[in-house]
């Protein structure tokens, strides 16, 4: 299954009116990510700065539009972060390196309203996601 679109996300969060409908939606979409391979859960993979485990395999791809792209497997012990992955990857899952350093995720994660619903450690964890997957692309550009 392949996560919707950041435009997707947008618009279908913002049909719901109340925050624990947006919550549901944001678990759903982490109950779609793939499985994760259980020898990928190492320490080289986990991201710093979470309160929760989460951990990251890059890996490209040929697309052919793009060229070569990024993917990532992701994974988190706690079920509100596999969505918050989820919102992640829309943005970044199959993109070009340059294109993820490009991406605005300040003016998407506003348009989503999301880290004012997060606990700071959440919106933290949240960042250094971002950070890792940005180094990911620096160093893949």
């Amino acid at each position: 299954m392949s996560l919707p679109s950041t435009e997707d996300i947008v618009d279908d969060l913002s049909f719901f009116d109340d925050w624990e409908d947006k919550y549901k939606y944001i678990i759903d979409l982490g109950k779609s990510l793939p499985a994760f391979d259980e020898a990928w859960r190492t320490s080289e993979r986990l991201v710093k700065g979470c309160q929760s485990n989460v951990w990251i395999q890059p890996g490209t791809e040929q697309d052919a539009q793009k060229g070569e792209v990024l993917t990532f497997a992701v994974d988190s012990d706690a079920i509100i972060v596999r969505g918050l992955l989820g919102v992640v990857l829309a943005a970044f899952d199959h993109k070009t390196p340059q294109d993820i350093l490009d991406f605005n995720i300040d003016e998407y994660f506003a348009q989503l309203d999301l880290e004012r619903h997060l606990s700071p450690t959440r919106g933290n964890g949240l960042r250094s996601i971002v950070g890792r997957i940005k180094n990911i692309a620096q160093a893949a550009a």
